[in-house]
């Protein structure tokens, strides 16, 4: 008898994990590239400051991270915000997928040594353009692809 019970529990485990692959079939999406979306909002008077930035180093470091396929692309985005605290643009980057983001910051060190000299550097200059913008947050999500 005990041996039969065996057998019956060990079928069933064996039905239940086959059908964990048919369940995994029945979403109507699946799993896409990863998105890096910062909320930015420029101070008064300094959009064209801080636009200025980033067609020159922001786009020099995107482009580089492009090249050596650590991402898929980068945008920008203008949003017309409600109140003073909400962001007026965003910056999007897509990577291939969450793996994407496994030594971010090395590669990020390496990029910005190869543009702005080193990270003490970087750093200052990111000191520099807190007086001209806010990072109002950092929010990453995958894109769910419809089939």
């Amino acid at each position: 008898m005990t041996k039969h019970r065996f057998t019956a529990c060990v079928a069933l485990a064996c039905f239940a994990f086959a059908s964990a692959g048919a369940f995994a079939q029945d979403h109507a999406y699946s799993e896409g590239a990863v998105q890096v979306v910062t909320k930015i909002r420029t101070l008064d008077g300094h959009f064209d400051d801080y636009m200025k930035y980033l067609d020159t180093t922001y786009k020099k470091e995107q482009e580089a991270a492009k090249k050596l396929g650590y991402i898929v692309t980068y945008e920008v985005v203008q949003l017309n915000p409600a109140g003073p605290n909400d962001p007026d643009l965003l910056l999007i980057t897509t990577l291939k997928n969450f793996a994407g983001l496994d030594g971010a910051l090395a590669k990020g060190d390496a990029i910005s040594k190869q543009f702005e000299g080193s990270v003490a550097n970087a750093n200052k200059a990111t000191g520099e353009r807190n007086q001209i913008r806010r990072i109002l947050g950092t929010e990453v999500g995958q894109v769910l692809e419809l089939k």
